[in-house]
């Protein structure tokens, strides 16, 4: 009796799982954490294994080696390198300028009754080009030829007078006073007739202005006056402009640092240094000259000098005022190593190219370091590093590395353009290379070959 039952029942716990029961509800967890160990280990097997691969066979390059990740030999397009003289040429910025420029005027007061040229007319030296109404100075030379006719008359009978009064003086008749004053009356009289001949050539030379002829050989520009307007000898407006376009002029700058040499070259030769003049692209060249002279002071605020060509003009290439790319023949670089621009290569150790020379496990290329000595145009002349009768890549560079197999597609060297742009202008003559061959009509430039490339090659066209 007293004692509590210890046996009382427990109430159950609410949201407690036996053990076992938890285990088994988190299996798929251990099942994802060992497929993904499985597969980091399966990567990093699969990765190494292919470096290892790469490695055995040279990587992209191709270099034998074994192993399945051998691309083959890379395809690129080389030329030979040659002996040659390679011209140095100053670069200027320049203006066509017309050799003489004439604005015709009227020297007479009149209206204009006929205009005798058509607007962009190339005339000659004393081509009529506009009549103004000479009606009042033919007028003007009638009366002038009157008064002369009255002058000679009253000259005669002064004359007889004057004859008669000086034998009445030596009878002794009349003073000689009266003798002097007849004298005077002749002289007055032959000062008359010289004043209406003066009178008479006015009226002539105005009949002559009436008839306006070019002063110039040249092209004639737009009519700035029409048939019927009276024009004036004050007006400054002109009649119309005549510009000499054969030959014509272009002025053009250079850096004064370059003075020196172009000074030196003149005063070395007495033969005018060549000039080139090309379009605004800089592509193309349009005419050859000489230099004609060169201005007698530097402008101070450019740091430049201005210089003048003459150009003859006979296809009416250059126009005034049309802007042009101007190259100035200085020097010629003799017996050099040309290679095309496209060869040359730089980086951090210097200028380099890629020689192709042959190896037993094919043609193989080396980085060959080299000095230049000139740029011109698309030809860059070598002063060491390689030879003539060496073959350097100049299209597809960005695949290679030394010692890499390569599948060679040959092109000619390209002729000489004196363009920075490396394009050829249509008549371009080749550089004097020795041994060179010319380049077929097909290969317009470095990239272009006139065989087909080789299968897989890329940027071996017009790059």
């Amino acid at each position: 009796m007293g004692e509590v039952n210890s046996a009382a029942p427990r109430e159950p716990e609410i949201g407690r799982a036996p053990a076992s029961q938890a285990g088994r509800g988190n299996w798929w967890i251990w099942v994802l954490a060992v497929a993904l160990v499985c597969g980091a280990v399966w990567y990093y097997r699969g990765t190494q294994s292919k470096t290892e691969a790469q490695n055995a066979g040279g990587g992209p390059g191709g270099i034998p080696g074994g192993g399945g990740f051998n691309l083959g030999p890379v395809p690129v397009v080389v030329t030979t390198a040659a002996h040659g003289d390679l011209p140095v040429y100053l670069d200027g910025l320049g203006t066509v300028t017309a050799y003489n420029t004439v604005t015709v005027r009227s020297r007479v007061d009149g209206a204009i009754v006929k205009v005798n040229f058509t607007e962009g007319q190339f005339v000659h030296e004393g081509d009529a080009l506009l009549e103004i109404d000479p009606r009042p100075y033919q007028v003007a030379l009638e009366q002038a030829q009157g008064q002369l006719a009255k002058d000679e008359a009253q000259l005669k009978d002064v004359l007889v007078d004057l004859d008669r009064y000086q034998k009445l003086f030596k009878e002794g008749v009349i003073p000689k006073q009266q003798v002097d004053t007849q004298e005077a009356s002749v002289g007055s009289s032959k000062g008359s007739i010289q004043a209406d001949q003066a009178a008479i050539d006015s009226a002539k030379l105005n009949i002559t202005y009436s008839h306006i002829v070019a002063p110039i050989s040249g092209r004639v520009g737009l009519r700035l006056v029409d048939v019927g307007n009276i024009v004036h000898a004050t007006d400054t407006t002109g009649l119309v402009v005549i510009t000499q376009l054969q030959p014509i002029s272009v002025i053009f700058t250079l850096p004064q640092d370059q003075l020196p040499q172009v000074m030196a070259k003149l005063h070395a030769s007495a033969a005018q240094l060549p000039v080139e003049a090309w379009d605004r692209d800089d592509t193309a060249r349009i005419a050859s000259g000489k230099l004609a002279t060169i201005d007698n002071q530097i402008d101070v605020t450019t740091g430049t000098y201005k210089l003048k060509a003459v150009f003859s003009n006979e296809k009416n290439d250059l126009f005034p005022n049309q802007f042009v790319n101007v190259h100035l023949l200085v020097d010629t670089k003799r017996n050099v190593t040309l290679v095309p621009v496209a060869a040359i290569q730089r980086g951090p150790q210097g200028t380099y190219v890629y020689t192709s020379y042959a190896a037993p496990s094919g043609n193989v290329v080396k980085i060959q370091p080299v000095t230049i000595a000139q740029t011109t145009g698309n030809l860059v002349g070598i002063a060491n590093g390689v030879k003539a009768g060496d073959n350097v890549v100049v299209d597809g560079q960005d695949k290679l590395q030394d010692g890499t197999v390569i599948n060679p597609t040959q092109v000619p060297m390209p002729a000489l353009a004196a363009s920075p742009t490396g394009i050829v202008a249509p008549g371009t003559p080749a550089p004097n290379v020795a041994g060179a061959k010319p380049a077929p009509a097909s290969v317009a430039h470095i990239g272009e070959t006139a065989t087909k490339p080789a299968p897989g090659a890329t940027g071996a066209a017009q790059r």
